[in-house]
């Protein structure tokens, strides 16, 4: 069974960065789809980035983020990681990766949660001024 356990969520000034992590255990592929979701107070959860992390892996990230964020994969310590910078207010909320053993689900620009079967508990952000 995967599990996936996030950390280094907390809070952090506009403008400054944040490196959030998600550990899995029980993984057996080294080639998965993990992916980065949150939910912003009020909103529903949004896809934020991906990576395929088989050979030929490839990244995927959502608008709002783009330029700003970016996802990465240590095989060896089967982390992935999500590194924010420039943040903003409107970047405070849940954060929550996912893993599907599909290649498939880190196709879309924006990672959808239907398509991801495991979830971490999420860790928090808070961007204050």
């Amino acid at each position: 069974e995967v599990q996936l356990v996030e950390s280094g969520g907390g809070s952090v000034q506009a403008g400054g960065s944040l490196r959030l992590s998600c550990v899995a255990s029980g993984l057996t592929s080294s080639g998965v789809c993990m992916a980065w979701f949150r939910q912003r107070p009020g909103r529903e959860r949004e896809g934020v980035a991906s990576i395929y992390t088989g050979s030929r892996g490839f990244t995927n990230y959502a608008d709002l983020v783009k330029g700003r964020f970016t996802v990465s994969h240590d095989n060896a310590k089967k982390t992935t990681y999500l590194q924010m910078n420039n943040v903003d207010f409107d970047d405070t909320g849940m954060y929550y990766c996912a893993t599907n053993p599909s290649r498939a689900s880190c196709d879309p620009v924006s990672p959808l949660d239907y398509l991801f079967r495991t979830w971490g508990r999420g860790t928090q952000v808070t961007v204050s001024s």
